[in-house]
């Protein structure tokens, strides 16, 4: 049996919109841009688009209000995001931005530390 999906709010459409939007926009400048700024563009617009799918795949899995709430608590994705940025920074050693991975990897421990933390404190659920 299933139930029917909530509709998604306001701000979750003009969301995905305003990436959308971007990712057109940068597009269209990189192609109508100067070779030095129309490749920033594009990798702006490849940005957005990247960040469109993301952000669509996360308002199918969770449904309804609460989102950063749910993704605060989920375990096992910051765990599989903590695993990515320590290799990433194993993989990059004597890199210039290596800093960025490293400052990712502690992001990514610290979301595993509260997930470990609000786990325990609400206890197992039913």
């Amino acid at each position: 049996m299933t139930y029917p999906r909530p509709p998604w709010s306001p701000r979750r459409r003009r969301t995905l919109l305003l990436l959308a939007l971007a990712a057109v926009l940068f597009g269209l400048a990189g192609i109508a841009l100067p070779a030095q700024y129309g490749v920033a563009s594009v990798f702006l617009a490849a940005l957005a688009a990247f960040l469109l799918v993301v952000a669509v795949v996360v308002f199918v899995a969770v449904p309804g209000p609460g989102t950063v709430d749910v993704l605060l608590r989920s375990l096992t994705l910051s765990g599989a995001v903590l695993v990515v940025a320590v290799l990433l920074v194993l993989s990059t050693a004597g890199e210039p931005l290596r800093w960025i991975w490293v400052l990712a990897t502690l992001a990514a421990a610290a979301w595993v530390g509260a997930a470990l933390w609000l786990a325990r404190r609400d206890g197992p659920t039913a």
